[in-house]
């Protein structure tokens, strides 16, 4: 008899989560009614929001110990009462860290046919995807000559803001955590230079690599880094705080940025929340497959398989151990 493997929160972690606060638990696959459909996962996206999810510091609420993990997915439909879906249907909603959900179709979207593999769905044509094109195109409003900086640049959401950047004439510039990203980031999606800041000494590397100051900076991680690139920010700068990636393990919340560096700067500073952002699903979708085509755009994921593994690729990823958008091939 086949069960339906999940994966729930054990315990609430104190500071980086690890393997053994998270537990697998098998039951029944669920039964369906009038008006629902079942699905199989196939991949499941694991993202850095989820830490703040699990701490209770998330916009979309706690998860508590004894739940299911929340995240979003691609699933494919293998039984239905629904109108509106059929079997076969490959869709993406948010079904949680298991193998089968069911839903009644609210906040279900149906995958373009066009996105192949559906799991690039999760990525440059998902979630993060919006998250870097709405938040640079529509609060970091990019022209031909600006100086992009943007950190976690080869994470699901900063390689695609380097590579829109790049698209709308930028200079841009990434901060990574290794060699081997800033290569990628450079000789695969296109980046001026890309900055170590593992190695470098990175005031003085931002000052090599934008001796005319930032543009525009999209952070996804805040803590030091948000604070060394704050002091080299140019006139009328826009400034996109996206994540924080240097703090959803800190159980201590940091002092804020330096307000004179904004002042000094007349810089505008602006938080990005993807689900403010959902009208403008239709064109970006569009865009992207354009780029896409016409090779403007790269892209990479961190894919393991088996959702049992789903809790060591999280803590990876909260590592910084993960090299592009991290995805779990569900078996």
């Amino acid at each position: 008899m086949q069960l339906n493997t999940q994966i729930k929160l054990a315990e609430t972690p104190t500071g980086t989560p690890e393997p053994k606060h998270f537990a697998v638990h098998n039951e029944a696959i669920p039964d369906i009614e009038n008006g629902e459909f079942l699905t199989k996962t196939l991949y499941l996206s694991l993202d850095p929001y989820m830490r703040g999810q699990i701490a209770g510091r998330h916009i979309s609420g706690r998860v508590d110990p004894g739940n299911i993990l929340r995240g979003e997915a691609i699933c494919e439909v293998i039984d239905t009462k629904h109108p509106e879906f059929a079997v076969g249907d490959i869709v993406s909603y948010f079904s949680g860290w298991q193998k089968f959900s069911k839903s009644d179709g609210q906040q279900v979207s149906k995958i373009d046919s066009r996105i192949t593999p559906s799991s690039l769905a999760l990525g440059i044509l998902g979630m993060p995807g919006l998250t870097a094109y709405a938040g640079l195109i529509d609060l970091g409003e990019p022209k031909a000559g600006d100086v992009l900086v943007v950190s976690a640049a080869t994470g699901g959401v900063g390689s695609m803001v380097g590579q829109i950047g790049k698209i709308k004439g930028c200079r841009v510039v990434g901060i990574a955590g290794s060699a081997e990203k800033c290569k990628w980031a450079v000789e695969n999606a296109n980046f001026d230079a890309c900055l170590n800041y593992r190695e470098d000494d990175l005031p003085s590397a931002l000052d090599k690599a934008c001796p005319e100051g930032i543009d525009i900076y999209f952070d996804n991680v805040g803590g030091d880094i948000l604070e060394t690139v704050m002091e080299k920010l140019s006139l009328g700068a826009r400034v996109i705080l996206c994540g924080l990636m240097a703090q959803y393990n800190q159980d201590e919340r940091l002092q804020g940025t330096n307000p004179a560096n904004i002042i000094r700067s007349r810089a505008t500073v602006r938080g990005m929340v993807v689900y403010d952002h959902f009208h403008k699903q239709k064109d970006f979708v569009e865009d992207v497959l354009n780029w896409l085509d016409d090779g403007l755009i790269t892209y990479r994921e961190d894919v393991t398989e088996g959702i049992e593994n789903a809790p060591e690729s999280f803590c990876r990823l909260m590592k910084g151990q993960n090299f592009g958008k991290t995805i779990i091939k569900v078996d």
